[in-house]
């Protein structure tokens, strides 16, 4: 029989029936192994009696013990998990539902209602799900606009574990669908790398939407450890995140570059003691390695590993970073050497390039997708078969270097063409980042009516703005002449998305 991710959990429940599972500090509530698949398995039981089987997705909302409850017992029921963000507008989430043909939501009482009007389900009541009573906001069951609607995936229905919508270029998001297979293959190589133990701390910082979340779920319960979810209050405010860190003592931590530089210039990480912590992950964007300097002055002790991987691969290639950054490294460093049992190339096209060249990255191997959910047209654009292998292109443009670790040069679509040259922002946002000064930049081109290509740097400084004269110095000794920013535009921190990534799109509008 295959291995399935709800296994991890009821494998971990007999090993460690008394061990704490999962602590929720915004509750004060705590549940063991064994009560935590007793309520995953009461979930799966709700599920089946309202309709759900093999093959079915279920949508899921909000972060709690009681969704992390749903998710498991959706996994039980033999269905997939849709998670949806709990803060986006509600009908953004129903697209998303009902693009998924869902048979069945769980979600806040509110939300529930809220999701039942967009996608038009008749106002009935709806039932709670009493035993998650007291573990969050009380979560209600409801039907989805996918009730009698079969799915279709050529056989792997069955083997679907979750799926995951990302933001699509053309405004629709895209479902990224994963199976046990290709999500066991990421968390099988986390046991390898990580080593957890049953006395690990695991922190649970991303939201459930976020791809993150696959490494903060199913490591720790693998392993019989504790997760700690971070109340999203809580998430992105430095100095109450520090002090939870120490005082919940989380070992593992996994979060995004612009959670750890908050931390680190916010957090007052010198008030606490932070002896547990072993092991700091980060993924999702470059990280400034000014800023990941200053975080190892105050975490001398953990190792850190730059993990990298869209959503379509899990992660796919990883790089532990030294103890201590040296003084004189100015660049970040790169996103290492495939993992995950993947395999990775640089090509153009469908050639590869030599080392040392840039190109598109591809990556095939068990932790990739098995496409977009409802898309065979966009799933067809994303992969092509050679040498015995299908082959899912990232749209990151990298080069190897002499190691051959990958090194992240930037998007393939944010590259600008300005007087005959081609521009990676990523390049002016490093410079940028070198600057004392500078905590946050984000690097965006434009084409102004004339014709003309404007490249504008939003930063968010330490201090006072710098003055443009300064900045444009910095830049002429730090960058061609070429691409040097036309404008600089300054704010107390750039825009995040729900998924704690800058975000470009509402930069856009503020261009």
């Amino acid at each position: 029989m295959s291995r399935r991710l709800e296994g991890l959990l009821e494998a971990s429940a007999t090993r460690h029936p008394d061990r704490t599972a999962v602590v929720d500090p915004s509750t004060g509530r705590s549940v063991s192994y064994a009560e935590f698949a007793a309520l995953s398995a009461g979930v799966a039981e709700a599920l089946r009696a309202a309709g759900v089987g093999p093959g079915d997705r279920v949508g899921v909302s909000g972060k709690s013990i009681a969704t992390l409850a749903a998710i498991f017992g959706a996994m039980r029921a033999g269905a997939a998990y849709v998670p949806v963000d709990v803060s986006a507008p509600a009908a953004r989430s129903a697209a998303i539902l009902a693009d998924c043909a869902v048979r069945a939501v769980v979600a806040p009482r509110e939300l529930s209602a809220k999701l039942a009007a967009e996608l038009g389900i008749p106002d009935e009541p709806r039932d709670p799900l009493p035993a998650l009573a007291g573990l969050g906001p009380q979560l209600v069951l409801t039907a989805g606009p996918g009730a009698g609607a079969p799915a279709d995936l050529g056989g792997e229905d069955r083997n679907l574990a979750y799926v995951l919508y990302t933001s699509g270029s053309t405004g629709k998001p895209k479902g990224v669908m994963h199976t046990h297979a290709s999500a066991l293959a990421f968390v099988d190589w986390c046991a390898e790398a990580f080593r957890p133990t049953p006395e690990d701390r695991f922190s649970s910082h991303a939201p459930f939407h976020f791809d993150l979340s696959i490494l903060d779920i199913y490591v720790p319960l693998m392993h019989g450890s504790t997760l700690v979810l971070i109340p999203d209050e809580l998430g992105k405010q430095p100095t109450g995140l520090a002090a939870l860190i120490a005082e919940e003592r989380i070992s593992v931590w996994y979060s995004t570059p612009s959670i750890l530089t908050l931390l680190v210039e916010f957090g007052r990480l010198e008030r606490y003691e932070f002896p547990a912590l072993r092991i700091v992950n980060f993924a999702g964007e470059v990280f400034p390695v000014g800023n990941l300097r200053r975080l190892q002055a105050s975490w001398s002790h953990p190792r850190y590993l730059n993990l990298y991987g869209p959503t379509e691969t899990n992660v796919c290639t990883f790089c532990e970073v030294p103890g201590r950054v040296p003084d004189e490294r100015s660049d970040p460093y790169p996103i290492g050497v495939p993992c995950s049992g993947d395999r990775c190339r640089v090509v153009d096209g469908t050639t590869d390039v030599a080392r040392g060249e840039e190109g598109e990255l591809v990556v095939a191997g068990g932790s990739v997708m098995v496409g977009y959910w409802n898309d065979p047209a966009k799933t067809d654009a994303v992969f092509f078969e050679q040498h015995g292998d299908r082959w899912y292109r990232t749209g990151d443009v990298v080069r190897e270097d002499e190691s051959g670790a990958y090194v992240f040069l930037g998007r393939r679509d944010r590259m600008i063409k300005r007087r005959g040259y081609r521009i990676e922002p990523g390049e002016i946002e490093a410079a940028l980042h070198r600057h004392p000064e500078v905590v946050e930049a984000a690097v965006l081109g434009r084409t102004d009516a004339a014709g003309k290509v404007v490249i504008t740097a939003h930063l968010a400084c330490r201090t006072e703005p710098l003055s443009v004269i300064a900045l444009k110095r910095w830049c002429s000794e730090n960058l061609p002449l070429y691409m040097i920013p036309d404008r600089f535009s300054f704010h107390d921190a750039l825009p995040k998305t729900s998924t704690d990534k800058v975000d470009y799109q509402m930069l856009k509008g503020l261009a």
